[in-house]
């Protein structure tokens, strides 16, 4: 029988928060995921998810000088297969400690390129591919409310993409929506102070990802929800 469930399209689906969401999705969608590395080595895992949808991999690595042919050739064989996506999350990022005093050239472009400048072209890339009123879905941080002190250069990034999300909702509607997620703790670092980060919200307590996977669903089922950012962070900005 055919396989009818929509596609869905993961940026950065491979470690933690995106392995996640994949295995969340799976039942009920087919999958894309993108991945900065090559995919050997995750057979165990990308076969238990195919006993159940279809999977494809892509690896797109925001260091690639030819990515956006890359990111072009692969939308141009997906189409071929049929495939367009009615929901698309880019949730590709990094989180560098940067203080004042650190910064060089290097570092600022490094993290910007990952943070910002690869978002966009994924945009670029993505929008043609999008369905009939899919939605577009990209993860910012509680930090373009709060700057991290010791991560301004991050921040800054999340700021930029921020200013994407209404800009690309005017440029793309009224077929395509798009929608952000400014998101606090929900999975913390090893070597993080859980207790700590959960006293700096209103709600004392940290994120879990079920938590950003229901208002990612949201987004994805709202129709007449376009160009905001829904911040995801327990109170944290309000502290």
């Amino acid at each position: 029988m055919e396989n009818r469930k929509p596609w869905w399209i993961l940026v950065g689906g491979r470690q933690r928060l995106g392995r996640f969401l994949a295995e969340r999705w799976a039942p009920e969608r087919n999958l894309v995921l993108t991945s900065s590395r090559p995919w050997e080595g995750e057979a165990d895992w990308l076969g238990a998810m195919s006993r159940t949808t279809e999977v494809r991999t892509l690896c797109w690595n925001a260091e690639d000088p030819c990515l956006v042919t890359r990111m072009a050739a692969d939308m141009a064989a997906l189409a071929e297969e049929g495939i367009s996506f009615g929901n698309a999350l880019v949730a590709s990022s990094t989180f560098p400690m940067a203080s004042l005093g650190s910064w060089t050239p290097e570092s600022l472009e490094a993290t910007w390129r990952m943070n910002l400048s690869f978002p966009f072209l994924v945009a670029q890339a993505l929008a043609p591919r999008m369905t009939e009123g899919g939605c577009l879905q990209f993860l910012l941080d509680t930090a373009i409310h709060r700057p991290w002190l010791k991560r301004l250069p991050y921040s800054a990034a999340k700021s930029g993409l921020a200013s994407l999300v209404p800009g690309l909702a005017q440029v793309l509607a009224p077929r395509v929506r798009v929608v952000g997620h400014a998101i606090g703790v929900v999975m913390a670092d090893e070597g993080s102070d859980p207790a700590f980060l959960a006293s700096r919200s209103l709600l004392k307590r940290l994120g879990v990802p079920e938590d950003l996977d229901r208002a990612i669903r949201y987004a994805a089922d709202s129709p007449y929800l376009t160009g905001e950012i829904m911040t995801l962070d327990g109170g944290r900005r309000w502290v």
